[in-house]
């Protein structure tokens, strides 16, 4: 990557019995972004996400019984190409936009954008 490229971060916690219903909208989500411009698009399902004393991956989302964390990224060429996208998308006709039909509670998602600072 070059050290123009822009990063979005995401963490979440999905119920266990939702895993396939969250894959399905993750993939018809990574097809909108690719449409504009997503250079790479990694969804990690937890395997190994140890509950903390002060802070951790389950406290920040708040996690449930029942729920595994999710821990995903995108890159882009460039914020702007970014900012572009997800513009673009909020008019996609694909784009789902009703909160209640999503996988995954959105109130506890965590979301940013990130400049890279170490590309190796």
């Amino acid at each position: 990557m070059e050290a123009s490229h822009y990063v979005d971060g995401f963490v979440l916690a999905v119920p266990e019995e939702n895993k396939d219903a969250y894959i399905e909208q993750s993939k018809r989500f990574l097809s909108i972004m690719k449409r504009y411009g997503v250079l790479s698009y990694i969804e990690c399902w937890e395997d190994d996400v140890p509950d903390g004393e002060v802070t951790s991956f389950p406290m920040a989302v708040k996690r449930k019984p029942g729920e595994k964390i999710v821990f995903s990224w995108m890159t882009w060429p460039s914020k702007e190409v970014r900012d572009v996208a997800y513009e673009k998308s909020m008019n996609d006709p694909d784009m789902e936009h009703d909160p209640s039909k999503f996988a995954w509670d959105g109130k506890r998602m965590i979301y940013g954008g990130f400049t890279p600072i170490i590309i190796d």
